[in-house]
């Protein structure tokens, strides 16, 4: 098999997710009687998970939560999220028709996010991308998540093996580690929620556009 296989990263990669997760969070907020929260306060915990922003915002807002009731504030937090999951979350420019392109080119590709395996499987096919990956593997899909090699080459065996080569794209240190544990190379989306300056992260190729995608997998795989 001559295709390469190409597993990405699902939020702050392909969509940017930030203003539902934040509708979700201050929806909880509120309810607690708490004042909402603005995106860059907390943008930059995207990436971490919605327990990381809920406990982060909690702290902003006054008292933080109490771990007794942290389990039921995730459940109020999903609940809501579940219901709004892409009432303003889009696609970064470029993303559908450089992954059209890429699928015409004969690439194999397929989701890998550490987004639980529910919300990921219900946010995919909301934005009309499911045509494009063979597989889609969020969080609990199985035991381990990222950066742990495992999940990383089930994804692949789903995808029907690395043909011309295998490569991780995302926006985090967690997906560069992924790369780094498969020892395959990794491309960064500057402009994704990394805490970190992705220069930093030792990816093999950064770019702030997607479009540069099948160009940067080209030059990887030659």
């Amino acid at each position: 098999m001559n295709s390469p296989a190409l597993v990405f990263d699902l939020d702050g990669t392909l969509v940017d997710t930030a203003p539902d997760l934040l509708g979700a969070l201050n929806a909880v907020l509120v309810h607690e009687g708490r004042r909402p929260v603005n995106l860059a306060d907390l943008r930059h915990l995207v990436g971490h998970g919605a327990r990381a922003m809920l406990d982060e915002a909690m702290k902003r807002t006054g008292a933080p939560a109490d771990p007794a009731r942290l389990e039921g504030l995730m459940d109020d937090f999903v609940a809501h999220y579940r219901m709004h999951i892409a009432d303003e979350s889009r696609l970064f420019p470029g993303v559908e028709a450089t992954l059209e392109k890429l699928q015409a080119e004969g690439a194999r590709m397929g989701v890998l996010s550490n987004k639980p395996q529910e919300l990921t499987a219900l946010l995919i096919p909301t934005l009309g991308l499911a045509r494009f990956f063979r597989a889609i593997h969020g969080a609990g899909k199985l035991e381990v998540v990222k950066p742990n090699a495992r999940v990383f080459h089930h994804v692949i065996e789903e995808m029907g093996g690395e043909g011309a080569g295998a490569i991780m794209i995302g926006d985090s240190a967690t997906d560069v580690a992924t790369a780094r544990a498969v020892a395959c190379p990794s491309i960064v989306l500057s402009y994704g929620y990394s805490s970190e300056p992705v220069e930093t992260l030792g990816a093999d190729r950064v770019t702030d556009d997607f479009r540069e995608i099948p160009r940067l997998v080209k030059e990887l795989l030659r």
